[in-house]
């Protein structure tokens, strides 16, 4: 039986400026940096007791491994305490953010990566 969610892996073009998007505009924290095997592992997480962690992989070098791993990238839903500060502070930072939209579970908006990469966030 699954227990959890533990790590998303994402598969990004440029892993150096991934990571400073992450850490610098959405404040994530760095639980590793590695590298194996040739890979650089980069695992960030929003919070030192969060128990899912997002990992930044190179997408060029885990297609050329030719394993048949989807490196598209996965449609994730963060949840915040509140969403309007963190809406303005996005966009203060330069990151590109949708309109924040009422749904039945709450307030929503979208944002994007430097890579164009759309994730959502929620109240």
């Amino acid at each position: 039986m699954i227990k959890q969610l533990q790590e998303v892996m994402l598969y990004v073009d440029d892993q150096e400026n991934a990571k400073q998007f992450w850490t610098e505009k959405l404040n994530f924290k760095v639980v590793s940096d590695d590298i194996a095997n040739d890979m650089r592992v980069i695992i960030l997480s929003p919070s030192e007791d969060a128990q899912t962690s997002i990992v930044l992989h190179d997408k060029a070098k885990v297609e050329a491994m030719e394993m048949g791993v989807n490196t598209g990238t996965p449609s994730l839903m963060f949840v915040t305490k509140d969403i309007d500060q963190l809406y303005e502070d996005l966009k203060s930072k330069g990151v590109t953010v949708g309109d924040k939209v009422d749904m039945p579970s709450g307030t929503v908006f979208n944002f994007s990566d430097d890579e164009g990469h759309y994730f959502a966030v929620r109240n």
